[in-house]
């Protein structure tokens, strides 16, 4: 029988979880802080940022939504990241991407304190994953919360064929690293691969984050697999569907996301947990 893994359920418990570790933190009059700025008027973007915002507020943290219009210039931007750079009541710094064309993205990650990338995007925490480091820093929340399902699921994920589809800087190849880190053997494919079914039905755990909407169906996957969907499509009537063709693909895996429900939830809940990490590790 199919495991349907339930990120609102697993999400649920990682914020009741957050929640004591901010009480803890209040009772020592410390409350974690975090800013989300956000640019521009991308509907998606404003309803995940609200979504973050509102969490961190009711999990007890002090929360800031920073808006600005589209066309903010880079240096009005670079300058409230300085802001809250120094800023000793703020331990987490996420800018809400895509970011308008005219903005450096680059720039604007790289200018977030290490100390303070709650979305591990900075190069020096990049680095750090991919080098598998000693010691306390922040990695992809997608890319954590993905693990997370992993390990609620699975005995093991060392020893396991693993095939990522996609190959983003934001979850794919931070993902890759947490995996190789664990001892599992990885496969990076995109839509470019030859043969992309081959390298999908010889896995043992197959992460989906290609950005097309139902591509893997139930005979490109091995059976017994686990599968992670992370995309999330909109159709031409208004559903959500992921990457992968679900009620197809439930047939033949042992445990499978759902869009949505699966990997989402995650994200924002482990955006709290690391949150939380920050503001201790830096105390």
């Amino acid at each position: 029988m199919t495991n349907i893994i339930d990120g609102r359920k697993i999400a649920k418990e990682l914020n009741a979880k957050t929640k004591k570790r901010v009480e803890k933190l209040n009772a020592q009059g410390i409350t974690p802080g975090i800013v989300v700025i956000l640019i521009g008027d991308n509907p998606a973007s404003i309803i995940y940022t609200r979504n973050k915002h509102r969490t961190a507020e009711k999990l007890g943290m002090k929360s800031i939504l920073r808006k600005f219009p589209k066309d903010v210039s880079q240096t009005e931007v670079l300058q409230a990241i300085h802001h809250y750079n120094d800023d000793p009541t703020i331990h987490a710094i996420l800018i809400q991407l895509p970011l308008p064309k005219h903005l450096n993205q680059t720039e604007l990650i790289e200018a977030i304190a290490p100390e303070k990338d709650v979305d591990g995007f900075n190069s020096r925490n990049v680095g750090k994953l991919y080098n598998n480091e000693d010691g306390h820093y922040p990695v992809s929340c997608t890319s954590r919360g993905i693990m997370t399902l992993l390990h609620s699921y699975l005995d093991k994920i060392e020893g396991k064929n693993v095939t990522i589809i996609g190959r983003s800087i934001l979850v794919s190849r931070p993902l890759q690293s947490l995996l190789i880190n664990e001892n599992a053997t990885v496969t990076m494919v995109s839509l470019h691969t030859d043969n992309i079914d081959y390298y999908t039905k010889h896995a043992d755990i197959l992460v989906v984050a290609a950005g097309k909407p139902n591509l893997i169906k139930k005979d490109q996957v091995k059976p017994g697999a686990t599968v992670i969907d992370v995309g999330i499509n909109r159709t031409a009537n208004h559903h959500l569907v992921g990457d992968v063709d679900f009620d197809d693909v439930k047939e033949v895996a042992e445990n499978i996301t759902p869009v949505p429900g699966g990997v989402g939830p995650m994200t924002i809940a482990t955006l709290m947990q690391q949150t939380v990490d920050l503001c201790e590790w830096n105390r």
